[in-house]
């Protein structure tokens, strides 16, 4: 165990201290609130399970600034092999809670894949990653971008400068392999998304059929996000789409080119979140509520004054138990700044977002984005009615629990009124800044699937 971790148990232990005298303190006055309750915990040993990507960062800073602590939590953290086991032990109960794909509680929630009631009432961060392919890909995608002035190329880049390289290996009888971390990951999507929105198929999933390759122009499939670069490197898979570090560290090793990130294929978009079982959530009401009061304020912490402290959060993540990659690395993303090609270093100050634009609040209309994904690939086989998306949305994302842990940070002074979207229905605006200029509204789910070319819609089934 290393010193750092010694020093905060110990002063761990000097906080539960504390925080009993002065909980018995309130008691002996009549006056034990809510906001203060950090003997009502029914479970203050936790453990967290996350997997070594750049965005677990709301998690680190907890417990390395004391915010767990200072809700009486004494937190392990611990990385996790790869989705599919994080997953598992959450619903086991071996881990407490975890940081997660977005669409893992929902697809556990509908049953594609592993059956569980899992919610979540915390959105970890929004954008965050990126499509990289290979050096070789690249060349030949090259020609096809157009340049500005000084001769780089024009982002976003689409997928259409792709679509003649997949075609020369449809033609050639060769498969077009590419990489995404998970079935129901937002890199899936993501990745599905930008092919799509440049003619290129990426397959449907279906009842008998779970690959996802059926009617493939690009065969994608999972690969755990510390290996994608290695396995590009291999010539396995030509390309990928996953979070950071491990776009840039292809940069780094100067094996891929990262050729669009996630902002630009819809700007601001949700990406992970942190997620329990329901079972958990109902008999841990109080310890859920401090947990999420823990994360507000390791995101706010993360965003505050124009990201003054993405330096030391780098650094934390840097460390073997974190994320573990190189400071550098790491920091090319973080600290407001993304490399495409070697050399290419751009301005992207929102390419990792914590706290700022409600980043945090778990949006019903982000849930629903996933759903209707899963519904435009073929994970969900079948038609379903806007209502069924509002209630799969409202029984997985709880904005109720995320609110009453935000009333009580307000009411303790460690956030603004205006840091919180009150009083809103749970649905964003309808959001128009997506690479291929469609529009999303959350709630009109159908007619938001009639508008794309390729992909389900309506009654249509994959055999």
């Amino acid at each position: 165990m290393k010193k750092h971790r010694t020093t905060l148990i110990k002063q761990n232990m000097r906080s539960r201290f504390k925080n009993c005298l002065a909980g018995l303190a309130l008691t002996m006055a009549g006056s034990l609130t809510s906001a203060h309750a950090v003997d009502q915990l029914e479970k203050d040993e936790l453990k967290f399970g996350f997997i070594k990507l750049t965005d677990m960062a709301p998690l680190a800073v907890a417990y390395e600034k004391g915010f767990f602590e200072d809700e009486g939590l004494y937190v392990t953290i611990e990385p996790q092999a790869n989705w599919k086991v994080l997953l598992d032990r959450v619903i086991d109960g071996e881990l407490d809670g975890a940081h997660m794909l977005a669409g893992q509680p929902l697809g556990a929630t509908i049953g594609f894949g592993t059956k569980a009631d899992i919610i979540t009432a915390f959105s970890m961060d929004l954008n965050g990653n990126a499509i990289t392919v290979s050096n070789d890909i690249w060349a030949e995608m090259k020609p096809n971008i157009p340049q500005d002035a000084a001769g780089k190329p024009v982002h976003p880049i689409s997928a259409t400068a792709l679509k003649p390289v997949v075609d020369r290996y449809k033609s050639e009888g060769k498969p077009f392999n590419m990489g995404m971390v998970f079935p129901v990951s937002t890199h899936n999507y993501e990745l599905r998304y930008w092919l799509a929105a440049g003619g290129i198929h990426p397959g449907y999933y279906s009842k008998t059929d779970i690959t996802g390759q059926i009617d493939a122009d690009a065969l994608l499939s999972v690969t755990p996000p510390p290996q994608m670069p290695s396995t590009l490197e291999a010539g396995t898979i030509y390309g990928y789409c996953v979070g950071e570090p491990w776009n840039q560290q292809a940069v780094f090793k100067g094996i891929g080119v990262p050729v669009v990130t996630d902002y630009e294929i819809w700007k601001n978009n949700p990406e992970k979140v942190f997620g329990v079982s329901a079972a958990w959530a109902k008999e841990n009401p109080n310890t859920h509520k401090a947990v999420i009061k823990a994360l507000i304020r390791a995101a706010q912490w993360l965003d505050a004054n124009n990201d003054a402290n993405r330096p030391e959060a780098v650094k934390i993540l840097a460390q073997s138990e974190y994320v573990g990659a190189d400071y550098d690395v790491i920091a090319n993303s973080m600290t407001g700044t993304f490399e495409y090609e070697k050399g290419d270093k751009r301005a992207l100050p929102d390419f990792n977002v914590f706290y700022r634009y409600y980043a945090t609040y778990p949006y019903y209309s982000d849930a629903i984005w996933y759903l209707t994904q899963m519904r435009r690939w073929g994970q969900i086989t079948e038609e379903k009615s806007d209502q069924w998306f509002h209630e799969i949305a409202k029984k997985v994302y709880r904005p109720d629990i995320y609110l009453a842990a935000a009333k009580e940070l307000l009411e303790e002074g460690k956030i603004a009124k205006k840091d919180m979207p009150w009083d809103t229905d749970g649905y964003r605006p309808p959001q128009t800044h997506f690479i291929d200029n469609i529009s999303y509204d959350g709630r009109t789910p159908n007619a938001y699937l009639s508008k794309f070319n390729i992909g389900l819609k309506g009654n249509d089934i994959v055999q």
